[in-house]
């Protein structure tokens, strides 16, 4: 009895710990648009010739960035208008410092009307992990 209690006790940690560490969307589809998480590979491939907007804190943008991107801090207040002066039905690449800004701003992308929204799964902290460059 007390074997079945602890296996009880530990899947529940276990399935609650995926619940909470897998709260990412990986791609989301509606008749808006589409965003798709993509692998740093992925990001790096279909983002050439792209805009790239890393949507860190200018701070955090100094620290280093991915070449060609723009910086447009997803917690400034004029965000949206910053966004605006792109072509929203050309493909728009966003990261952040791991991975979790993204997903309100995907989502704040596509709600304006950004047909296609790819997001760097992992943010630049993968990007790095995988050996990729960043410009200081």
């Amino acid at each position: 009895m007390k074997k079945i209690v602890q296996f009880s006790i530990i899947l529940f940690i276990s399935v609650l710990n995926i619940n909470c560490t897998n709260n990412k969307p990986k791609n989301d589809q509606t008749t808006k648009g589409q965003i798709l998480v993509v692998s740093p590979v992925e990001f790096k491939t279909k983002s050439v010739n792209q805009t790239i907007i890393d949507i860190r804190t200018p701070g955090e943008f100094r620290d280093g960035f991915i070449k060609g991107a723009v910086n447009i801090n997803l917690f400034d207040k004029t965000f949206l208008e910053q966004v605006s002066k792109f072509d929203k039905e050309q493909p728009i690449f966003i990261y952040c410092r791991s991975g979790n800004r993204t997903s309100s701003a995907s989502r704040k992308l596509r709600n304006y009307g950004f047909k296609l929204v790819y997001d760097l799964d992992g943010g630049i902290k993968n990007w790095k992990r995988a050996n990729n460059e960043i410009v200081k």
